[in-house]
């Protein structure tokens, strides 16, 4: 048990190590914390029920874990080569792509949830 607890830790500390450097160093990261935080209190005025509470800060939680992805691929096509690359260029317009189609996503839960708040469906 102790060697499963050892293990957790460690992940968690890993973990947050990734998350400080990505708010250390990535303006979109400090930009999407800033946005978790002021949707914690703000979801839970909007939100219609705690399902939709739940799927408003999930969508956010999901692109801040998207946008971390990204930052990571972009960071490693990086140390590959600095040069121009076609094919890495690709990669990293993959990676931006994903976020842009989970920003849709959250926007379409923030709005669906508003829509359902003030009744208009």
């Amino acid at each position: 048990m102790s060697a499963t607890i050892n293990s957790f830790w460690a992940a968690t500390l890993n973990s947050m190590r990734g998350l400080n450097c990505g708010i250390r160093t990535e303006r979109a990261v400090r930009q999407e914390i800033a946005v978790v935080v002021a949707a914690v209190p703000l979801g839970a005025m909007i939100a219609p029920s705690i399902g939709w509470y739940v799927a408003m800060i999930g969508a956010l939680l999901i692109l801040l874990a998207v946008e971390l992805l990204n930052t990571a691929v972009e960071k490693l096509a990086d140390r590959v080569t600095r040069d121009h690359d076609p094919a890495i260029g690709r990669v990293k317009d993959f990676g931006s792509a994903a976020v842009f189609c989970m920003l849709c996503l959250t926007t379409l839960v923030w709005g669906a949830a508003l829509a359902v708040r003030i009744h208009w469906f």
